[in-house]
């Protein structure tokens, strides 16, 4: 037992530190401000996402937080508006465990607001479960939802101007692979239920974010929408969220060496999202504020197209 949980620590921390010497990490340096602009940030309601609200609100964006929880969702409001000082922040209910609420939160959207300036795919989990349409927890939410949710919006992004989507991965993406018969047998990246198993399948659901990002991009050629995805860091408040105990305690002290706050985690999405001529590296993967070159299996054209076509039949979009 002991040394398969040590085996599962080893892996997690391999995946999120590989090739992140540098910790703390860059800043977003840009000044832009966003007056007239319009952003969505799923998963809102704490952690980076909500570090990114603050940050975006302040620029004079009106910002859309997009949650689950109405709750949380609503108390997380109040904190962000009195933060960046701004009344420009409405909270909208989005479960992106279910492909129902996720059309629902577009169609909402798409009749309330007349712009959408900022797409910023942040939420994520990792647990095990199945999502209200069956598919596994960690696919469902982690990309299937983000994937319908863009698809959804992509007219208005394009209507919109320069206009950016902002995929969150992680470098565990690093370790992840694609199985295509699971997924067309079972509705899942994986079915084992181990802590190994479970990080196996959070580390597929990542590079389905970057995969997902690298399709994007080729199907935005010759419009004025750009995308990104990137790796924040392992962050101090979110890291366990949805974690068994047990494995929070054997994490614990070894991520206790790496963790950045959410403001640190949120930079590299911020600097994505504003950085003034960024669009030449659009679907590129960053990491601290900077471009980073990935794995074969991250920017594989076939792999890439089969994921977009699979992810496209299971949304019914097909």
């Amino acid at each position: 037992m002991m040394c398969f949980l040590i085996c599962g620590a080893v892996f997690v921390v391999a995946a999120y530190v590989y090739h992140e010497i540098v910790v703390v990490g860059q800043r977003c340096t840009s000044s832009v401000k966003l007056h007239g602009k319009t952003a969505i940030v799923t998963g809102s309601n704490t952690g980076i996402g909500k570090r990114t609200a603050v940050d975006l609100a302040k620029r004079g964006a009106r910002v859309i937080m997009a949650c689950r929880s109405r709750e949380r969702g609503e108390a997380a409001l109040e904190d962000v508006k009195r933060e960046s000082g701004s009344s420009n922040v409405v909270f909208m209910p989005l479960d992106l465990a279910s492909l129902k609420s996720v059309r629902n939160f577009a169609e909402n959207f798409l009749k309330s607001e007349a712009r959408l300036d900022l797409l910023i795919n942040n939420a994520g989990l990792f647990c095990e479960g199945r999502t209200q349409d069956g598919f596994g927890m960690m696919f469902g939410v982690n990309h299937l939802g983000h994937f319908l949710l863009t698809a959804l919006l992509l007219d208005r992004l394009k209507e919109s101007g320069s206009s950016r989507v902002v995929n969150v991965s992680s470098t565990a993406h690093n370790v992840g692979r694609i199985d295509f018969d699971c997924l067309n047998k079972h509705k899942a990246l994986g079915l084992g239920s181990s802590m190994l198993a479970q990080l196996q399948i959070y580390s597929d659901s990542k590079l389905c974010n970057v995969l997902f990002t690298h399709e994007l991009n080729k199907r935005l050629k010759g419009t004025n929408v750009t995308c990104y995805s990137l790796h924040p860091g392992a962050i101090s408040i979110d890291f366990d969220r949805n974690m068994s105990r047990l494995l929070v305690m054997v994490l614990s002290p070894i991520f206790w060496f790496f963790l950045k706050t959410p403001e640190q985690g949120a930079q590299t999405t911020l600097h994505c999202a504003l950085q003034p001529g960024l669009e030449p590296l659009s679907g590129r993967y960053f990491s601290n504020c900077t471009a980073r070159n990935l794995y074969a299996k991250a920017r594989d054209d076939a792999t890439a197209k089969k994921l977009w076509e699979l992810s496209e039949r299971m949304c019914g979009l097909q």
